[in-house]
């Protein structure tokens, strides 16, 4: 058994705290890398229909050998697939793809505000959730606005709204739009994609003072701040090296240190503009 901590969301389901996303790998490499992954002591796995790659997670996750019961599985719903029904057709072709006959996590990928279709997407989620196809639903790149609409006219608040955080963009606001609400917060690109993040003096500072690198120090500040987190990686050191953060805590001053690194630089595209 993994000895990830885990979050517990906001219907009782008990999500871990530190996952494995396979943004970019391809589908010809997501089997062994994520067998990697998995191999390292990873149980929640992150993947969406628009990587390509949900068949060759599901062919790690169905040779692993690990009980069903002890693996999280996220996947979700892509902008073309919105829509009542045409959502709850894009479940299903997950599922096949997947190998599976749920999900832990069903996420809307972006709200696609122009399209106006997210609320019919969520009562399509809604349906998954009563007939107990998915044990929890969520969304993804929602700002405040895009969640009070779905708090407003659906029945199921979201679980979970995955979105890109880290030191250099906190979200601070958002996230207390998710405290309030009960929505857990997950983290993608939690280590800046690589661009430039890991290289601050500082974090080689708080990494040197700890005995960590870089990026353990980042995947710590989140974890601390009680955010969900999916590192991707297809290099297998660092995919171990980012599971290896439960040794060493932050302090106060190190947590303060990393707030003052966010200088409100979003590096993906601003959800109001997806569609």
């Amino acid at each position: 058994m993994s000895t990830v901590p885990t979050t517990t969301l906001n219907n009782g389901v008990a999500m871990p705290q530190l996952g494995f996303g396979v943004w970019q790998v391809p589908d010809d490499a997501a089997e062994a890398t994520v067998r990697t992954a998995l191999d390292a002591g990873y149980r929640s796995i992150d993947t969406a229909a628009v990587y390509g790659n949900e068949e060759g997670t599901g062919k790690a996750l169905a040779g692993s050998g690990i009980p069903r019961e002890e693996l999280f599985v996220t996947t979700k719903l892509w902008n073309s697939d919105q829509g009542y029904d045409a959502t709850l057709r894009a479940y299903d072709d997950s599922l096949r793809r997947l190998g599976l006959d749920h999900v832990d996590l069903y996420l809307i990928h972006w709200p696609a505000p122009a399209q106006d279709l997210f609320v019919e997407s969520w009562r399509a989620l809604e349906k998954i959730y009563a007939d107990g196809r998915a044990r929890a639903i969520g969304v993804s790149n929602f700002h405040p606005s895009h969640l009070q609409r779905l708090l407003d006219e659906g029945s199921v608040a979201p679980a979970v709204n995955q979105i890109e955080l880290h030191p250099d963009f906190a979200q601070a606001d958002l996230r207390a739009f998710h405290a309030a609400h009960g929505i857990a917060t997950e983290a993608w690109s939690p280590l800046g994609q690589g661009k430039g993040l890991l290289d601050e003096p500082v974090l080689r500072e708080l990494g040197e003072k700890n005995g960590a690198t870089p990026a353990q120090v980042v995947l710590r500040w989140h974890l601390q701040l009680g955010n969900v987190v999916i590192p991707k990686s297809v290099t297998p050191a660092r995919i171990r090296e980012n599971i290896d953060v439960f040794g060493f805590e932050l302090d106060d001053a190190d947590m303060t240190t990393l707030a003052g690194l966010d200088a409100g630089n979003r590096i993906g595209s601003n959800p109001d503009d997806v569609n």
